[in-house]
């Protein structure tokens, strides 16, 4: 405080000093004090609410599915293994954004930031690399579908679980581990701190993956296809039988790849051609949209299994409804 009234005392003219007695020096000095504005309101960026909000619902959803396939034992076959990941993955993105959100307005450093997006950059990596690992096991449950339930199928699962993960973590160990651009902002990518050249691996390295996924998904359409057809042939369906059960494993082939690429392609192509100069608005555009797809996954992916359906009904109340206790599974469900 007397450092403060030296400098204040300072900003008066020194004749002026000398011939005031000291009780007018101190009333002069005090109304020299700058007067200290109170701390600006923290302002919260909407769109940041809107993120944490949709983590917080990715949360919660993928939460159950994790939970039904940890605690209910008869859920290890493979295909379930694979959404589990999946569910993980998502459950973890959720998590990142919640905390990028806290990080962001509450503990703001480079360090926290670091962290945080290699969390959601590890986590999204999972979740696209599941899907492609369902994919895959969907055609593999129906390219050898007798041999598909062996021991051989089990440890190929566990070894792309292993390499997806593996992958994932080191992708998101980049940014922390130094491939960042916190020292020079020019090779700053759309999600800082992540370079041009990081965002741009990681945008082309999800266009052939789903460019994969789209190729394997025409080959299940067709084996769908033709296992209907055989299947009318042997209990002598009508042809508009087969019609309306083969129109509905399209369908859903349809809608699971277009939601894929409704919610990713959008922020893959704008990261690619966008940096740090172009407007926020255009990142959080595309960005949200692509959160939306760890929201959908367990929807199409889990809660539509009818194993799943029956461990979620005999967590919830002990029980499982006669509807879905008789329910056969068709060649449409894919």
């Amino acid at each position: 405080m007397n450092e403060d009234l030296k400098v204040n005392l300072s900003w008066l003219p020194q004749d002026h000093l000398e011939a005031s007695s000291p009780e007018n020096v101190s009333t002069a000095a005090s109304s020299l004090i700058p007067v200290v504005d109170p701390e600006p309101e923290l302002i919260v960026n909407p769109w940041d609410i809107v993120l944490c909000t949709s983590g917080t619902l990715i949360s919660c959803e993928n939460a159950i599915v994790v939970l039904i396939i940890f605690q209910n034992p008869n859920l290890r076959a493979p295909m379930f293994l694979l959404i589990g990941s999946l569910a993980l993955a998502d459950l973890l993105a959720g998590i990142g954004l919640i905390i990028n959100f806290i990080f962001a307005y509450l503990l703001q450093s480079e360090a926290t930031k670091l962290v945080t997006v290699g969390l959601i950059v590890s986590s999204f990596s999972a979740s696209v690399c599941s899907l492609l690992a369902i994919t895959v096991d969907r055609y593999l449950s129906l390219y050898y579908a007798l041999t598909y339930n062996s021991e051989r199928t089990v440890t190929f699962t566990y070894i792309m679980l292993i390499l997806l993960w593996g992958a994932s973590i080191c992708i998101g160990l980049l940014p922390i581990m130094g491939w960042n651009c916190l020292k020079d902002e020019s090779t700053c990518s759309v999600i800082r701190p992540l370079t041009k050249n990081n965002a741009a691996i990681l945008s082309v390295s999800f266009l052939l993956m789903f460019a994969l996924m789209l190729q394997l998904y025409v080959q299940i359409c067709k084996i769908v296809m033709r296992h209907a057809h055989q299947i009318a042939l042997q209990h002598h369906f009508l042809a508009t039988s087969h019609y309306v059960t083969t129109r509905k494993g399209v369908s859903t082939l349809a809608i699971i790849l277009g939601t894929f690429a409704a919610c990713w392609i959008p922020f893959t192509l704008y990261s690619l051609i966008a940096d740090y100069t172009y407007p926020s608005i255009y990142t959080y555009a595309t960005l949200l949209p692509a959160t939306y797809n760890s929201i959908i996954n367990p929807v199409i992916y889990a809660f539509r299994n009818q194993e799943i359906q029956k461990a979620f009904w005999l967590i919830c109340c002990g029980c499982i409804p006669s509807s879905l206790s008789q329910r056969a599974r068709s060649p449409s469900d894919v």
